[in-house]
This record gives C-alpha cells, structure tokens and sequence, in this order.
C-alpha cells in the first residue's frame, strides 16, 4: 500500500501558502502563476506557518456570484475553508482517496507536529494507484513467465 510519503516523495513538498488576510486579487496571482488548484492559509502566510484554512478555485468561483467585481478586493478569509482536513505522512492513499471521494475534497494539507511539510490532491492519488497497480501487474507478467 502507498503512502502519502510515498506520494510526497514522488511529485515534492512544494506548498503555495498565503495569509487570510490577503486579497483575493493576489490568491488568483498565486493560482494562475503556479499553474495551481489550491492554496494553503496560514498564520501570517508563512510556510511553516500554522494551517487556519485552505481556499481553492472553486472557492472563488462560488463566491463570485455573490461578490461580483468586488471579491477582488476581499481578504481571502472571507472565502477560504476553515473546517481543514489533513493528513499525516504515515496514512495510506487508498483510504485518503476514498475520504476525499466522500468529502468532496481536492486537496489534503499534509501535516507533521502541526507543521505544514506537503500538499496532496486527488490527482496526485489516482496517479500513485495507478502505478501500484502497474506494479501489480508487472510483477504478475514477470511471474507467469517465470513459470512458463
């Protein structure tokens, strides 16, 4: 079974933070310029910082019917998630995959001691399925030619 330390050391620690009480005009900066779905909100958007929220495109994409021109202008703690759930190193992907199916979650915050040390999203999980089930099947090609 993977785990998410697996995942991290795959695709990197790399986190995009920002601080709540930054605009929305500079969230959708980072989200475009990082070429990103999500980022982390942290006490003084530090990237050791301590998670208070996690705020996506969805996020602004929801708020702007209600906002309009004007959510430009907003701190992103007007808009940003603050019932955050994370995951630890040691937890395994499949179960992940199957809380953030549940939940509705595209992205994990991956957190040691209250640390932020990652970031993980549902296409980061799908793509280390898959190669453990290529392992699977490899190893099952390697067996039967073995045999034959």
């Amino acid at each position: 079974m993977s785990r998410i330390s697996d995942v991290l050391r795959n695709k990197g620690s790399e986190v995009v933070t920002i601080s709540a009480d930054m605009q929305v005009s500079a969230l959708l900066e980072l989200l475009v310029d990082r070429n990103i779905g999500a980022v982390v909100v942290t006490e003084g958007g530090a990237r050791d910082g301590t998670v208070i929220g996690i705020v996506s495109e969805r996020d602004v994409v929801h708020c702007v019917h209600g906002h309009g021109g004007q959510l430009l202008s907003t701190p992103v703690s007007e808009i940003m998630s603050t019932d955050v759930v994370s995951c630890v190193p040691e937890d395994e992907v499949d179960n992940l995959m199957r809380t953030m199916t549940e939940r509705r979650i595209r992205h994990l915050p991956v957190v040691v001691d209250g640390s932020l040390v990652g970031i993980v999203s549902i296409g980061d999980m799908v793509k280390a399925r898959i190669g453990e089930l290529e392992d699977e099947r490899d190893h099952l090609h390697q067996y039967l030619a073995a045999g034959s």
